[in-house]
């Protein structure tokens, strides 16, 4: 059975109250958060995976009834269910170049080229601005169709292929620039 105050604060999020969701975060956020670590087993994606819990729990808060279920057993199915699929895409993911190449260089010249490389391209995605940043991480690190980040962001489809553009023609722009300065001169 629920208690007054998590009723009050479910209908509070079904009136779109965002500070409900804030509240619900510090409640029940560490606790989501390592169901997620017993499921992928790695830091970082259960951090990841617990913020898409309560991405989810604020795009279906409306469809939650306090009647049915606890909020712990409610985020308990929405938790397991993400953290299972984001484990399954990890595992269809392929590896990056600059990974194989680490796993299978005998050359430490090889090794360390990778590393600058992918030292270098994560600069340049650092100088994104965070709305761009944020789509092309989610198409080319995450596996990520351009209509699964729509439906993610709830943003209309055109502007995440926008964002996209507009930000690999800023990569590539970026990336011609540090090839031209690494060239060496030829005084």
């Amino acid at each position: 059975m629920m208690n007054e105050y998590e009723q009050e604060l479910a209908q509070r999020l079904r009136n779109d109250d965002e500070e409900a969701l804030a509240e619900l975060y510090d409640r029940y956020g560490a606790w989501v958060y390592g169901l997620a670590l017993r499921v992928v087993h790695d830091p970082h994606l259960a951090q990841e995976v617990t913020q898409d819990v309560f991405f989810k729990v604020w795009q279906h808060r409306r469809t939650y009834d306090p009647k049915r279920s606890k909020w712990s057993t409610w985020l308990l199915v929405i938790a397991r269910t993400t953290a299972l699929d984001r484990l399954r895409r990890e595992q269809r993911r392929p590896a990056w170049p600059w990974d194989e190449s680490l796993e299978n260089s005998p050359d430490r010249t090889e090794t360390r080229d990778a590393r600058e490389l992918h030292l270098a391209i994560r600069a340049l995605l650092d100088r994104l601005p965070p709305e761009q940043r944020q789509v092309v991480e989610l198409a080319f690190f995450e596996g990520y169709t351009h209509r699964e980040i729509a439906k993610r962001l709830n943003l209309p489809l055109g502007t995440v292929k926008t964002r996209l553009r507009l930000a690999m023609d800023k990569l590539r722009t970026w990336w011609q620039e540090t090839e031209r300065t690494a060239q060496p001169s030829h005084d």
